[in-house]
């Protein structure tokens, strides 16, 4: 995939400089130390449910589907980070409907597919493809909850998969919610609907209501 460069924005931050807000945030033990985090992985979170495709737009399916399917074909991708609970990143997980959309838009259609549909779609697209979109939504390195997040509006986040993607807050005091611009530039810009999964442990997830697309789609 070609990546396409994001635009500047007014106010940013480094991803180092987010993740010193991170570190900073963690919770303190009595002793005034960062309480240490658990070490269950995000791929256990995401097959601990043994329900399959179904009607429920608002889980990971699809999104369970692609990570096995990929480390069935590529048995050392570095996709597989995310069975290492040991290992601290952030994760920003499509919802079942987010890829549901995706084949949407790239079927140029308004009809939505059935969740098995819409897998065998992104399948469709190749396994180096589907393994480069994942990896796109991994920042590795660092456990990013909403809390920090919410401070670090422009802040730049580079991926696993070596491009960049953008934190951007929007609203104000309590009706604030988290945006991050990809390298598309056409569709809408993906939203967090449900933060902090597997929180307390070094990897941590949010729930987004769209693709992050790492280059400009139609």
């Amino acid at each position: 995939m070609k990546l396409v460069r994001l635009g500047t924005r007014a106010v940013a931050v480094t991803a180092a400089a987010l993740l010193a807000t991170a570190v900073a945030a963690a919770p303190a033990s009595a002793t005034g130390k960062p309480t240490p985090k658990g070490n269950k992985s995000l791929a256990a979170v995401l097959t601990a449910d043994k329900s399959g495709f179904d009607r429920n737009s608002k889980d990971f399916d699809i999104l369970t589907a692609a990570v096995q399917a990929v480390l069935k074909a590529k048995p050392n991708s570095p996709v597989k980070v995310l069975a290492d609970g040991k290992t601290p990143l952030t994760a920003f997980v499509p919802t079942d409907a987010a890829f549901q959309r995706l084949v949407a838009d790239l079927k140029g259609t308004h009809h939505w597919t059935s969740e098995k549909q819409a897998f065998t779609a992104v399948a469709g697209l190749g396994i180096d493809t589907v393994e480069a979109v994942l990896l796109y939504h991994v920042i590795p390195g660092a456990t990013i909850d909403k809390a920090a997040a919410l401070k670090s509006n422009g802040a730049k986040l580079k991926t696993a998969a070596g491009a960049t993607i953008q934190v951007c807050v929007d609203g104000h005091w309590k009706n604030k919610t988290i945006r991050l611009v990809d390298a598309d530039w056409n569709d809408r810009d993906p939203r967090v609907v449900v933060a902090d999964i597997n929180k307390g442990n070094k990897q941590i997830a949010h729930a987004i209501d769209r693709v992050l697309r790492p280059s400009d789609l139609p």
